[in-house]
């Protein structure tokens, strides 16, 4: 796969009906270190880091790399979406492909926000890095990232385990472009 590094970043903001797609700024630190401190948003992740720790190692502009989107709802950062090649990945299946991470704070689950902001994202890719399939990982306990998995198109490559519990790969295959002969035009 091409690299995000390649992409001419950071794009021009991405609109969808109710959010905004858009690099880091200063404001969002504050959330990113509630985002991470998360029990909830963190609960298949591996846990919460401390909030002490965040607070010391969190730069002043956080996450800031191709990929990386601040998703914001009423001018407020509610959630981050991360597009990156699939690296050190130990499954063989997700090598050379995007991967797609998502992470919201849990006061923004339950009204369809990750999967637009997703979606959007997704699209984003496919406009630059068109032909690009797409990985997503999650652990098969997590049935809200499940669901959105299948929303979003993806479909199972494999189970295995990993950090104690059984993950699940699945792949989103390239977008066809609009006006393609198999496909394309609006969904």
């Amino acid at each position: 796969m091409e690299d995000l590094g390649t992409v001419a970043w950071p794009p021009e903001p991405i609109r969808t009906e109710r959010l905004l797609l858009r690099e880091s700024e200063a404001r969002d630190r504050a959330v990113f270190v509630e985002l991470l401190a998360s029990p909830e948003a963190n609960a298949y992740l591996g846990g919460p880091r401390p909030r002490a720790e965040l607070e010391r190692e969190v730069p002043e502009v956080p996450q800031r790399w191709p990929g990386s989107f601040v998703v914001e709802l009423d001018g407020s950062m509610i959630g981050q979406i991360l597009l990156r090649r699939a690296t050190g990945h130990s499954r063989p299946a997700a090598v050379g492909k995007a991967d797609l991470g998502y992470l919201f704070l849990p006061r923004a689950w339950g009204f369809g926000y990750a999967a637009e902001a997703c979606a959007a994202a997704l699209d984003w890719l496919a406009g630059v890095l068109p032909g690009v399939p797409v990985v997503l990982t999650t652990q098969t306990a997590n049935a809200r990232s499940m669901r959105l998995a299948a929303k979003l198109g993806f479909t199972e490559v494999e189970r295995f385990e990993a950090w104690d519990a059984e993950q699940w790969l699945g792949m989103r295959p390239p977008a066809v472009p609009s006006g393609h002969p198999d496909g394309g035009g609006p969904e």
